[in-house]
């Protein structure tokens, strides 16, 4: 996965209430201490509704026709 891929989570992550198959987009990856990125959610109207850091387990690509892989 690459800076401004679009991910889904594969679980729901109710502490930062965003739940299983939200989507958002890379908007910063990590490579120290240990692989991660930073995914932003936003809203149907494009705001900003969480932004999360997270390893690649947690995270699955969205493809072009949007749907997690």
């Amino acid at each position: 996965m690459d800076l401004y891929d679009l991910v889904q989570l594969r679980d729901a992550l109710p502490q930062e209430k965003l739940p299983a198959g939200a989507v958002g987009t890379i908007v910063h990856v990590f490579h120290r201490p240990e692989l991660a990125y930073e995914v932003e959610f936003a809203d149907e109207d494009g705001r900003t509704v969480n932004t999360v850091a997270l390893t690649p387990e947690k995270l699955s690509p969205v493809s072009a026709n949007g749907a997690g892989r």
